[in-house]
């Protein structure tokens, strides 16, 4: 697929389990819900034999406006990293025109044998560089 045909927006509707007694979604359900639109994103990627493993390395979350039950948001994942062993992805998300929360997952390869570190293979970084942000 060209970055053209990739979708790397989706829209969730806060579910009443992801909310506390304050009425305000969990900090931890936007890490979840960040998580879930970089698999649907990740998915649309036929992967390759040469692929690493992936381990996440690291994650955060600036909380931004307070989401609650029902609303709906829409996360938009972006490439904000490419090194030789990792990758950074931005997942924002936004209700309506008002941007709620900005998270940051570190993907780190591994080699799927022995789960040493393991480099970026070239086709993948080539793919990872048209969602560039």
């Amino acid at each position: 697929m060209t970055a053209k045909q990739i979708n790397n927006r989706h829209v969730f509707e806060v579910p009443f389990r992801d909310v506390g007694m304050r009425g305000e979604m969990f900090s931890a359900a936007y890490i979840i819900h960040a998580e879930e639109a970089l698999a649907r994103f990740w998915d649309q990627r036929e992967p390759l034999d040469t692929d690493p493993a992936f381990y996440v390395s690291k994650v955060s979350c600036n909380l931004l406006r307070a989401v609650r039950f029902g609303d709906r948001i829409e996360t938009t994942v972006r490439v904000s990293k490419i090194g030789g062993r990792s990758a950074g992805f931005s997942i924002l998300m936004h209700r309506g025109a008002e941007q709620v929360a900005e998270a940051e997952i570190i993907w780190s390869a591994c080699d799927r044998q022995s789960g040493a570190p393991a480099p970026l293979p070239e086709d993948l970084r080539d793919w990872l560089y048209r969602f560039l942000d």
